[in-house]
């Protein structure tokens, strides 16, 4: 089969991209992608195998969530290095099969993953992608399809925070074993709609424990945020902008410009970085510049500097400008230098080489920091001002918009929810409103922002002490969720909040292209799940509620 990619909200006609990648993905990426996900599959196999006997390998454990990483939405777009990755991940196999066979256990697996040969010619390896298509079964009923694309996506999200946990040494074997198992399930074709809905949500519940792993590892390395001003405009003098999300990318270039008087400025999800203590410690952390990924052709020729990308979340850059971008870890597209190892010296050199900012500007700031420890330290307040009145209702406004012109469902609610209410936000959809100046009730700002998308861990945290302090279940709080999702993280977020029973949920600015009718029928049963209308409507609805 050719191309067919559903797994972000930009997909072609709602349905599926089968030409190209809205986001600029080619179809010999995509097929290269597809054959990877299928050679995980065969590793997974053995892996799970593997574990019945005790046999934990450890760099099949991190190769997986690297290689499942490489396939989300915006990450890597370079034929040659997903070649490596395929062929790496048959080399693990084998070494693994070697080690299970060893031990007695099962080996002859009838699923063509786990015997799967990769040919030598790239032109021949995508074609062999092709063939293979879909990691799902393409014979089973739709619903079944349905949900096992759900936990497929979510997976993906999974892996992308186990990688981030482990680049910063937090591990936990239970959430590697979970994802084999998933993957090895993707061979079963005896499994019924109710053993699949069972995994996708205990995908959400390792989603969680990943969730919860990544924010250690966050805030062992960098301190629990704290409320920080974060400067819109720019300073004379030489700059790198650093966007996606990978603070330990951001902690060394930090490190390696100290004392060379260039100024650093993050873009995207790397906003929050400037709350964490042990890298706003660093004086040439000085702002953030632009708005969102989604702008970043517009932005990026108007940056005089060197821009490094880590992680996902962000388009193809355009060719015009290649020679000043950087990208690290997973990160990669032919033309576009990577680094790697964390040796940021070229992009210092570029950085050196271009003019840099003629003059300072002042274009007011933003508030960062509102992590769980921040906001614990005024709970009581916080409880005082709900239970006098003060406050009324929490929204949580978070995930990822999409980048079709035109949106503004977000910004609208956001602009009229009514006075006596608090907006937490997270993730990169905020930044169609996060610089909206929306006051303070009794001293607690009204628009609080608690972070990157994982640290959705933050904020089911918060919900959670409310919960406790009010003494009631999380759905009968006066807080109402309206997220909106872009790529497959924000797939393992909702799995997280199905799991923990939150209903209600409103979902924009579509619904996911890979939900069937009857899987969205039970989330609509199960947990209330709406599709947002307009904000006038949406907020007319849940305020009419009864607490």
């Amino acid at each position: 089969m050719g191309m067919f990619c559903n797994q972000c909200e930009q997909t072609a006609k709602g349905t599926a991209c089968t030409i190209a990648g809205v986001c600029g993905k080619t179809p010999e990426v995509s097929s290269l992608q597809d054959l990877l996900l299928h050679a995980v599959k065969g590793l997974s196999l053995h892996a799970n195998e593997g574990r019945k006997l005790g046999i934990v390998n450890q760099q099949v454990n991190a190769f997986t969530v690297k290689a499942i990483f490489s396939t989300l939405t915006n990450v890597d777009f370079d034929p040659e290095r997903f070649q490596s990755l395929i062929n790496r991940c048959v080399e693990l196999r084998e070494q693994l099969k070697g080690q299970v066979s060893n031990a007695g256990g099962k080996v002859d697996f009838s699923d063509p993953s786990a015997a799967f040969t990769p040919d030598a010619d790239l032109n021949s390896l995508i074609k062999q992608g092709e063939d293979m298509g879909l990691i799902i079964d393409r014979q089973a009923d739709e619903d079944i399809q349905s949900l096992q694309l759900i936990l497929v996506y979510g997976i993906k999200g999974v892996s992308a925070y186990a990688d981030h946990a482990r680049i910063l040494g937090q591990e936990d074997d239970s959430i590697y074993a979970f994802i084999h198992e998933a993957m090895a399930a993707l061979t079963k074709k005896d499994l019924s709609m109710n053993d699949w809905l069972n995994m996708v949500l205990k995908c959400g519940e390792i989603n969680l424990k990943t969730l919860e792993l990544l924010d250690k590892a966050n805030t062992d390395a960098f301190g629990h945020p704290v409320p920080t001003p974060v400067p819109l405009g720019h300073k004379q003098g030489k700059c790198i902008l650093v966007s996606g999300h990978d603070l330990k990318d951001l902690s060394d270039l930090l490190e390696q410009t100290e004392g060379k008087n260039i100024n650093i400025y993050t873009h995207g999800e790397l906003l929050p970085a400037h709350g964490y203590p042990g890298l706003k410690k660093h004086r040439h952390l000085y702002g953030h510049f632009g708005t969102a990924w989604q702008n970043q052709k517009k932005e990026f020729p108007n940056f005089p500097g060197a821009i490094l990308m880590t992680t996902n979340c962000m388009q193809e850059p355009q060719k015009s400008y290649h020679d000043n971008i950087f990208s690290t870890g997973l990160v990669g597209w032919p033309g576009v230098r990577h680094v790697e190892n964390g040796q940021f010296s070229p992009v210092i050199e570029k950085a050196l080489e271009l003019p840099g900012f003629p003059v300072d500007e002042d274009k007011g700031t933003v508030m960062v920091g509102f992590g769980r420890s921040a906001l614990f330290g005024v709970s009581d307040k916080i409880i005082d001002l709900v239970k006098k009145g003060a406050i009324k209702h929490f929204f949580l406004v978070a995930g990822c918009d999409g980048a079709k012109p035109g949106r503004n469902y977000f910004t609208e609610f956001v602009q009229k929810v009514p006075g006596d209410s608090v907006v937490l936000t997270l993730a990169c959809g905020k930044f169609r409103f996060f610089d909206l100046d929306m006051g303070e009730i009794e001293g607690i700002p009204r628009l609080i922002d608690i972070g990157q998308c994982n640290d959705a861990y933050s904020a089911i945290q918060i919900a959670l002490a409310l919960a406790k302090a009010f003494d009631c279940g999380v759905n009968d709080l006066p807080l109402h969720m309206v997220l909106s999702w872009y790529e497959q993280k924000a797939v393992a977020i909702l799995l997280t909040l199905l799991y923990l029973g939150i209903k209600d949920i409103r979902l924009g600015p579509s619904l996911p292209a890979f939900i069937s009718p009857n899987v969205l029928d039970v989330l609509v049963q199960n947990f209330n799940i709406k599709p947002i209308t307009t904000p006038d409507e949406d907020l007319a609805a849940i305020l009419n509620k009864n607490h």
